[in-house]
């Protein structure tokens, strides 16, 4: 008998607070595709908001637990629905670790993050979640984190691609920050806010139903100017998306 895929899934803060059904989704295609999903109920944050505001001893206490929550199991994945934790661990980790005591441990751990979309084509060696579906059309935003930090493109459209129902079409700008950032956002509200603008009125150029995304901080962010001005489309996780239908 085969053994089955072990991952241990990592909840990140706003999925946790605000969108813990993207968190069970994820769930929902990893048991379907034949995974043994573990949670940790003991696990907290990346650490990522205080490293990116400069508390970086606050950062390297937060990092030092998710080290100590996650490098038990050497033969279990750690997967996210987030390329921004991901991005985080992956790389802003090696700083924190890089004159540590913890560094070999931490480069073990490296090894087997991964945000959920890359898992699935890159580990699993999925093109198509079995049963997803999911009608109208749908425009693919690049966090930045997942395209610049991950390297992530190509896997999420192959997923999307195989979501029936779908119609994907790509915007202008693809690739362009959606104004987010994190702090950045409260530091230069009126420049987050017209990028913002400019990323939902390319995805409103489409015709698409749905903007998709591999982050909740995106789409958390694009979702507030587009109810604030009653903007005819939706956004959606991609993980909601591949646990849709079945």
């Amino acid at each position: 008998m085969a053994r089955r895929t072990i991952v241990d899934i990592f909840i990140p803060c706003f999925v946790d607070q605000l969108h813990p059904e993207t968190g069970m989704s994820m769930v929902k295609v990893l048991e379907g595709l034949g995974c043994e999903v573990n949670y940790n109920p003991n696990q907290t944050c990346c650490g990522q908001p205080a490293f990116n505001a400069g508390f970086f001893d606050e950062a390297r206490e937060v990092a030092n637990k998710f080290l100590d929550d996650f490098s038990n199991e050497t033969s279990h994945y750690i997967v996210a629905p987030s390329a921004s934790c991901v991005g985080m661990v992956r790389n802003a980790y090696q700083d924190i670790f890089v004159k540590s005591s913890k560094l070999v441990k931490y480069r073990a751990m490296q090894k087997k993050v991964f945000e959920l979309t890359e898992f699935l084509t890159d580990v699993l060696k999925v093109s198509q979640v079995p049963g997803a579906r999911l009608d109208g059309k749908a425009t693919y935003h690049d966090s930045c984190s997942a395209l610049r930090e991950c390297h992530i493109k190509e896997g999420p459209r192959v997923l999307l691609q195989g979501v029936h129902g779908l119609e994907m079409i790509e915007m202008e700008d693809t690739e362009t920050c959606c104004g987010f950032g994190g702090t950045f956002a409260v530091k230069f509200e009126s420049i987050s806010v017209a990028m913002a603008e400019q990323k939902v009125e390319n995805a409103l150029a489409t015709g698409a139903d749905y903007i998709i995304s591999t982050d909740s901080s995106c789409l958390m962010h694009l979702n507030g100017y587009i109810q604030k001005n009653k903007k005819p489309i939706k956004t959606m996780h991609i993980a909601d998306v591949l646990a849709s239908g079945w």
